[in-house]
């Protein structure tokens, strides 16, 4: 009993072993009178009646027992709901997780097609860009290749004129 009285919460404890000293106390008290009326071999009706207190002590005794017993069934009870209950909210939380793991997966996943594909696009304007300038270089060549032959032409001809009109 004493060890069940410590373990209580402080509120509960001290009133429990102050009752519990008490019963140590009367039963201290009782023993002492047990051997007090045991040695004396006193009369029959006192240790009757000594017998019949003793055991409506221990009636008293024993049903506070089993009160207290009863409280801390109670109790247990009462923390093994809660126990099921945090475990079962703790399931949840941790499906809930794994749910939230799996959507960040998939967004990831995207992420990374749209970054691969956003490199290719990448690539290809790179590509483009290139094909562009080297399509503008020859573009400006071309021009002054065709201009130099115009040019050529034009010089031909006017020298063509003139040597025949000299002539």
């Amino acid at each position: 009993m004493d060890l069940e009285a410590r373990s209580l919460p402080p509120s509960v404890k001290a009133s429990l072993l102050a009752k519990l000293r008490e019963y140590k106390t009367d039963l201290n008290n009782l023993k002492t009178e047990v051997k007090r009326i045991s040695s004396a071999n006193s009369n029959q009706a006192a240790r009757d009646e000594l017998l019949e207190s003793g055991m409506a002590d221990a009636m008293m005794v024993a049903a506070d027992q089993r009160g207290r017993l009863m409280m801390s069934t109670e109790r247990l009870n009462k923390s093994s709901d809660r126990i099921r209950e945090s475990r079962k909210v703790m399931l949840e939380t941790e499906d809930l997780g794994v749910s939230i793991l799996q959507d960040l997966h998939q967004q990831r996943q995207s992420l990374l097609h749209a970054n691969n594909t956003l490199h290719g696009v990448d690539d290809n304007i790179s590509r483009s860009k290139k094909i562009l300038t080297n399509m503008s270089r020859r573009m400006s060549r071309n021009k002054w290749i065709i201009g130099s032959i115009i040019a050529a032409l034009v010089i031909a001809i006017i020298l063509i004129l003139y040597f025949k009109l000299a002539h």
